[in-house]
């Protein structure tokens, strides 16, 4: 197939619908779009459309695009995400990008699941129990990344040396890394993803790359997730993501890391 048959067939598969042809105030505008997205990058690499979702959907709660948004959240439910894992994927965006966003992406997502007919609320996803919070959270935490971001944050002044790790670990891993909807392989992919899709957070970046192979990612999964997001975030994001973490990427795995 040729690029343009490819985007057919993509666009069947996500939007049920077909490709724009000259329709609208911009249509050579949307079939540059739509030929590169759907016809060039979503067929790169080894990624299937429920994973392709979750990334896009991910990275376009970090941009705060909700009418995207909510066009891609039908595209979920129609390549068999379950309105769960979509909950999940934008839920776990909130320590990151900040709550207001968070909440303006989970209110355009359940507009999507009002109109397919989904039932709300979903139901409660939480793991961890208030009363051992950080117990739990840094159990998962030292799994992936050992338990050194205490130490890291030692140099802050009074409280706050003990506050800001224990937050970063309640609050990322206790409230939403270890909630069910989602496995720690595919919540580490799209936290790469979401780190990249910001710009400026290339340190972070690089540590969930490391995680994100650490839970079971391979090098070309990343690079692939990376490529996919391209589109929505920009060239020079990729580049900067891929640039950072270089040297993880091109490292064969240790007999004991696979």
């Amino acid at each position: 197939m040729d690029r343009i048959e490819k985007t057919r067939e993509k666009f069947r598969e996500l939007f049920r619908a077909e490709p724009t042809q000259n329709e609208g105030t911009d249509p050579e505008f949307m079939r540059i779009l739509q030929r590169f997205i759907f016809g060039e990058v979503c067929y790169a690499g080894s990624l299937d459309n429920r994973m392709r979702e979750l990334i896009t959907i991910t990275v376009l709660t970090v941009n705060h695009t909700l009418p995207q948004l909510k066009a891609h959240v039908g595209a979920c439910l129609n390549v068999g995400l379950t309105p769960e894992e979509i909950r999940e994927a934008v839920y776990q965006c909130a320590p990151f990008v900040g709550f207001p966003k968070t909440l303006n992406a989970i209110a355009a997502m359940n507009e999507t699941f009002a109109e397919r007919g989904v039932s709300l609320p979903l139901a409660d996803a939480q793991t961890a129990a208030e009363q051992t919070r950080y117990e739990q959270g840094l159990a998962a935490q030292a799994l992936i990344y050992g338990s050194e971001i205490a130490e890291r944050y030692a140099w802050l002044p009074a409280e706050f040396s003990q506050c800001v790790p224990k937050w970063l670990t309640e609050l990322c891993f206790a409230d939403f890394s270890l909630r069910k909807g989602l496995d720690q392989k595919v919540r580490e992919l799209l936290t790469v993803v979401l780190l990249a899709a910001m710009g400026g957070a290339e340190t972070q970046v690089r540590s969930h790359v490391f995680g994100a192979m650490r839970a079971g990612n391979t090098a070309e999964e990343v690079v692939c997730a990376l490529c996919h997001a391209m589109p929505y975030m920009g060239i020079p994001r990729l580049f900067n993501a891929l640039n950072c973490c270089k040297d993880l990427l091109c490292e064969e795995k240790s007999p004991e890391e696979k």
